[in-house]
């Protein structure tokens, strides 16, 4: 056994081996040590290996699910063992095979896979392409087929696997991983050898599962490290099962430029699926999901993770909530359409698992039930809601053919067992050769009656009883004190403390009989569930394509819902740069307090910066999150929380908010604001929307003033981005004299008798005043420590009026550039002295120089 062990281990390589041994999974050697520690199991320890005992440990068989799902939140890997062969006709060992690997990334089953989320894996190889830095990624959620590839430049890795989130990575050996651990990347890292990535061997292995020709008919005939990366992640997943993966039937080339970029600081600062602090809610996810179905949770989940730029596919979703809001009994056919589709099971993962053969009875059942409402749901939602675009598009997909209700409904049982091993599952009047055995194995009744009574009759014991249990089978028992009554044709089977069990030649025969029917029947009802099963598959693709559909409607559904129940409208999408919002709201802090006080918002090409100025806790972030979220929920196609929205194309929204470190890796908070800065002034184009709040705070007074005043020049003045820019820097405020298309606006406060009343009102104008220690006071600072700070503010201020260096910065700035932004350049020029630079110190000049002017 231990031979057989060991050969299977090697096949599993590192991952966890779970060998099954009857009624139990055990590990042995390394793994019982690793899986007892990672899952707190019993260590023991059986038989010897060069002299010392083996170590073992395992879980049961009937739990293991549970095992797994702690295994891969850990980012495990595990090999699962089955025996495959008969106990009874095995000389040896029974013969086992791996017949599965689960990963983080290659779940398919309920129990392991959260509800709302979807589990991708993905593969990623790098190289030159285009005279520049190329990355090469294709991704698949095995729960319902969906493969993609693309190919993205280095610079944009981060922001695409914050999109894709996969929960598995497939590398090469020899990959530096680096950039991914740079990026914060909270994914399993699999290494696979690096041949796998191999152009003609990745372009086969495509080519032969997918049966074409040529990958050009993917669209990537042009795309050589996406066309690796696909293929090799087809490998892989395809080890993990161990079978064909028949659900998985296209390849889709997804360009990154379809959808709005979104790196990981501004996911973790708009909290769109997650909070700041890791948890799940309140998010912007959590608070529009008012999908019935798991499938509407995750649609609605890759919707807001992926804002689309393209209007067309972003109105086409739109005008679905029209017309569910717009309908004439718009309340009521929204709550029956919701209602129809509470009780649907979760269709698209069952597609899946009904291709790969893993689906089990009772989801046939609920399937079953599924399939015999969905001609009506469709029917009746085409009727209410006057379908047509994208709705009636997907209302023609939920149907499915009528065969494989059918097929349900004659094979299945109604009330099918857990397990196939357990037998129940064919329903009656499907097979006569199974009803034959079944009848057979359970008619037991009469006859053990009949042998009861004959029994007692000739014996002569009237209290004799004539019993089956799954242990000892058919028996005859005899209390103690009639032991000696017993026949001599009895045979003892059993001794327990007040009876004696016994077996009789004609009692024997039957039992083998009857268990020999049983034994039969069982066999017979796993070939007939295993031949559903193969018919019931060719119908997976068309199951998939009405679930996907059914996603679709639960999701906008849910998005219509709360835009009745919350007063949102539909905002206009504009091909012109804009963003013109009023009486906006943010969607998730307006559920939050009692009461929350609406702003406009408006940017064009003549207001592409708002300078926005206020108290702390006067709502400057809220305002700021409020916009971009107001702007993706309407790329998303949603609707919005304002009276009126037109929105106009955006490529990306960047967001520089809050403070963070990153002090492992050598970066400070002030450090790691200006890396994000630097990455938005590289990256941001005239489309984009960026966020900046309390930029050049982490330094001294001077230092962040010259830099927030030079990021946000240069943002006006070489991206042209539409900027919200929330500083405490009132020497700021004087950009507009300087500068055009910028605008003061602040959140308005007021000073009371009890202390400061922060109004969440943004106006025109900058602030008066910070009201820094209003807040400070009201934070629980000592009166004496307050006391002495309003004593250095007033001493401060007087020294500014004198004509201090901050305040004169702004003027300082203009006299020493004339007007003209190229004067520093030109100044740096003049003071150097080429003749005394050696080569190095000419070529760390120009560096320099490159630095600081472009």
């Amino acid at each position: 056994m231990m031979q057989q062990y060991l050969q299977l281990k090697a096949q599993a390589g590192s991952h966890l081996l779970f060998y099954r041994m009857g009624d139990f999974y055990e590990m042995f050697y390394d793994d019982a040590e690793r899986g007892a520690r990672l899952l707190n199991l019993t260590l023991t320890k059986r038989g010897t290996s060069n002299g010392a005992p083996i170590p073992m440990a395992g879980v049961p068989h009937h739990a293991m699910e549970s095992y797994l799902a702690r295994l891969v939140a850990m980012g495990e890997s595990i090999a699962i063992c089955e025996q495959i062969g008969d106990p009874g006709a095995s000389k040896g060992p029974v013969e086992r095979r791996i017949v599965r690997v689960v990963t983080p990334g290659t779940l398919t089953d309920d129990a392991l896979l959260p509800a709302d989320d979807d589990r991708r894996i993905a593969a990623l190889i790098t190289g030159r392409g285009h005279g520049r830095e190329t990355v090469g990624l294709a991704w698949m959620n095995l729960a319902n087929g969906d493969f993609k590839a693309c190919e993205s430049t280095s610079e944009l890795l981060d922001a695409e696997l914050g999109r894709i989130a996969p929960a598995e990575l497939v590398c090469a050996e020899q990959a530096d991983t680096g950039a991914l651990e740079a990026c914060g990347l909270d994914a399993a890292i699999s290494r696979v050898p690096d041949w796998h990535f191999e152009a003609d061997g990745a372009r086969d292995t495509l080519l032969r599962h997918f049966g074409v020709n040529d990958v050009g008919a993917f669209g990537l005939d042009h795309l050589p490290l996406a066309t690796r990366a696909a293929g090799a992640l087809l490998r892989y997943v395809g080890a993990t099962q161990a079978q064909a993966l028949n659900h998985v039937h296209s390849l889709a080339v997804d360009a990154g430029g379809d959808y709005v970029v979104l790196d990981p600081a501004t996911r973790r600062n708009l909290e769109i699926t997650d909070t700041l602090n890791g948890g799940d809610g309140p998010t912007l996810f959590s608070t529009l999901d008012h999908a019935r179905t798991p499938m509407g949770s995750r649609q609605l989940r890759r919707w807001l993770q992926a804002p689309l730029r393209d209007n067309p596919q972003a109105r086409a979703r739109q005008d679905v909530i029209t017309q569910f809001l717009r309908a004439p009994d718009a309340d009521g056919a929204l709550r029956a359409l919701r209602d129809a589709l509470r009780p649907l099971p979760d269709l698209e993962r069952m597609a899946t698992r009904l291709a790969l053969g893993t689906i089990r009875p009772r989801e046939l059942a609920s399937l079953r039930e599924a399939l015999a409402g969905l001609d009506a749901l469709a029917q009746a939602t085409a009727s209410a809601f006057d379908a047509r675009g994208l709705l009636a598009d997907c209302l023609r997909d939920v149907p499915v053919d009528p065969a494989l209700h059918a097929l349900l409904a004659r094979g299945i049982a109604a009330e099918p067992a857990p397990m196939v091993r357990d037998g129940g599952v064919i329903a009656p009047g499907y097979d006569a050769e199974l009803d034959e055995l079944r009848q057979l194995a359970g008619d037991n009744g009469a006859f053990l009656l009949e042998v009861e009574a004959r029994e007692r009759e000739r014996t002569g014991i009237a209290n004799l009883r004539v019993e089956y249990n799954r242990v000892h089978g058919f028996f005859i028992e005899v209390t103690r004190g009639q032991a000696d009554k017993v026949p001599d044709d009895y045979r003892r089977r059993q001794t327990l403390k007040n009876a004696e069990r016994y077996i009789t030649p004609e009692l024997k025969a039957w039992e083998d009989k009857v268990l020999s029917a049983r034994d039969r029947g069982l066999a017979r009802e796993k070939l007939l569930y295993e031949r559903i099963l193969a018919q019931a598959a060719e119908h997976a693709s068309a199951l998939a394509r009405s679930a996907a559909a059914l996603a679709r409607i639960d999701a906008l559904a849910g998005l219509a819902h709360h835009a009745r129940a919350h007063g949102w409208v539909a905002p206009e999408l504009s091909d012109d740069v804009c963003l013109d919002i009023q009486a906006g709201r943010h969607p998730v802090v307006e559920h939050s307090i009692e009461s929350f006080t609406p702003n406009d918002c408006r940017m064009d090409e003549e207001r592409r910066m708002l300078l926005i100025t206020g108290p702390n806790m006067g709502g400057k972030s809220t305002y700021m999150r409020q916009v971009a979220l107001i702007a993706l929920l309407a790329r998303a196609g949603s609707y919005v929380p304002a009276a009126r929205a037109r929105i106009g194309p955006v490529d990306r929204i960047f967001t520089r908010i809050g403070a963070a470190d990153d002090l492992a890796g050598g970066r400070s908070t002030f450090m790691m604001e200006m890396m994000e800065a630097g990455v938005i002034l590289g990256a941001a184009t005239p489309r984009s929307l960026v966020l900046m709040d309390e930029i050049g705070r982490g330094t001294s007074t001077y230092d962040g003033l010259a830099l927030a005043w030079a990021i946000a020049h240069r943002l006006l003045t070489h991206n042209r981005a539409l900027t919200l820019f929330a500083t405490h820097y009132f020497e700021m405020t004087r950009l507009p004299e300087t500068a055009h298309g910028v605008v003061n606006v602040h959140l308005a406060a007021a000073d009371a008798p009890d202390g400061v009343v922060f109004l969440h009102e943004v106006r025109p104008g900058p602030a008066s005043q910070s009201y820094g220690l209003h807040v400070a006071q009201r934070a629980g600072i000592p009166p004496v420590v307050i006391r002495h700070a309003r004593k250095e503010l007033a001493e401060l201020e007087a020294r500014n009026r004198a004509g201090s260096q901050l305040a004169l910065f702004v003027q300082q700035a203009e006299d020493e550039s004339g007007g003209d932004p190229d004067a520093p350049l030109r100044a740096a020029l003049q003071a150097l002295e080429p003749d005394s630079l050696s080569p190095r110190e000419a070529l760390e000049l120009i560096y320099q120089l490159r630095r600081d002017f472009l």
